[in-house]
């Protein structure tokens, strides 16, 4: 595995991986910045992150959502939280669902790892199934764990009154 120019995780070996039945995670690179293009492999697709020309095809489900890897504003929060339940209610209805980001580890782990509360998961095995079925790289921004630890309605709370 390539260390990314920032020093900071490696790109992920895969573009994506399945965390649990029918809710996978990844990035737009994977394995020494090799491109991960979405085509139709899944029935919706949750970007967290956009960049042209890595899909999915235009028959594809796309919710996008553009973000930092870093804090979050209050609507930023609540995107996150439309985008958990978007792939909640796909996953129950048998659909296939890809939450991504640009290396697929932060800002795809915080919506994964919502989504997987929404399903009933504690916040700690959230974050050890991601961790465990993405990488031990993924969930490395420790403020987005602790968003998920607060609950990100007291998150989202909390951004507004620094506002």
């Amino acid at each position: 595995m390539r260390v990314r120019k920032s020093g900071r995780a490696p790109d992920a070996p895969e573009p994506w991986n399945e965390i649990v039945p029918g809710l996978w995670m990844g990035g737009h690179v994977h394995a020494g910045g090799t491109p991960a293009i979405v085509r139709d492999e899944f029935d919706v697709v949750l970007s967290l992150y956009r960049r042209d020309g890595h899909g999915p095809d235009a028959h594809v489900e796309h919710h996008c959502a553009p973000m930092p890897d870093g804090p979050l504003d209050p609507d930023q929060i609540a995107a996150v939280c439309r985008l958990a339940d978007i792939a909640v209610e796909a996953v129950r209805d048998g659909r296939t669902v890809l939450a991504r980001c640009h290396s697929g580890y932060n800002r795809s782990g915080l919506v994964t790892a919502q989504a997987l509360i929404g399903m009933g998961y504690p916040v700690a095995d959230a974050v050890f199934l991601i961790r465990y079925r993405r990488s031990r790289w993924a969930l490395n921004n420790p403020l987005f764990v602790d968003y998920l630890e607060s609950g990100l309605d007291v998150a989202r709370l909390l951004t507004g009154l620094e506002s």
